[in-house]
């Protein structure tokens, strides 16, 4: 876990970042000269109607993506630009995901799909055992180390997406749509995980169409045909 921090430097920045994608002659600008800061710690939600370029800002953010102009700069460092490798190594590093879709290995069991992202860091397997066993008991599922994605409910693989998002101790958590298929209790449970590991220190972007899950974070900012049209501010987010 991250301690609470008073630096203020931007964790995310991004300078005139777009998205262009090129289909049958077609340029479709998914996202469009976004400038942005995001201080390290800061719970941000990113809002707009379906089509505004959310998740393409979130897949470039999470290193996912590559920009088609613009400068990303992570913690400081430049992270366009990068090669594939270089950005997954920062992004093994840096970011923790959630997605809507669980995103979890149906002949994995519930253990070895929150170790999967551990493998590829340079961790003795004892280490990462530790981790795996922390971050199940953190979600609540200790006790499901043992099953498969397919014996568990949707709150439940949910929690276990949450688990693997946590298990590297990420600086950086992004969620696009995390509660989207949940119901309003497992949703509610989701949030609150968030919740704590933005109250021990991470920085969260998270990805809502639900107002009452945006007014959760600290700021919203709203996207509107991938561009930023509007930020709002929530004084008692904390």
């Amino acid at each position: 876990m991250h301690p609470p921090t008073t630096d203020k430097r931007p964790m995310i920045r991004l300078e005139g970042l777009s998205k262009v994608f090129y289909t049958d002659e077609l340029e479709t600008h998914a996202v469009a000269d976004v400038h942005l800061e995001i201080p390290r710690g800061e719970y941000v939600c990113i809002a707009g109607p379906s089509g505004s370029g959310k998740t393409t800002l979130l897949s470039l953010i999470g290193l996912l993506d590559t920009p088609s102009a613009g400068t990303y700069r992570l913690d400081g460092a430049t992270a366009s630009g990068l090669s594939a490798a270089a950005r997954a190594r920062m992004r093994s590093e840096q970011i923790g995901f959630v997605f809507q879709s669980f995103n979890l290995i149906g002949d994995l069991t519930v253990a070895e799909n929150v170790e999967l992202p551990l493998t590829y860091r340079a961790m003795p397997a004892a280490e990462r055992r530790r981790r795996v066993a922390a971050a199940l008991e953190e979600v609540g599922m200790a006790h499901r180390g043992r099953h498969l994605p397919s014996q568990l409910s949707g709150g439940q693989q949910q929690r276990v997406a949450v688990a693997r998002a946590v298990a590297g101790e990420p600086p950086i958590l992004l969620a696009d749509e995390p509660t989207g298929n949940l119901d309003s209790k497992n949703g509610d449970a989701v949030m609150e995980l968030l919740r704590q590991r933005h109250r021990a220190g991470a920085t969260i972007v998270i990805v809502t169409h639900n107002p009452e899950y945006a007014r959760q974070a600290e700021r919203t900012i709203h996207l509107f045909d991938g561009r930023v049209v509007e930020e709002d501010a929530h004084a008692s987010a904390r």
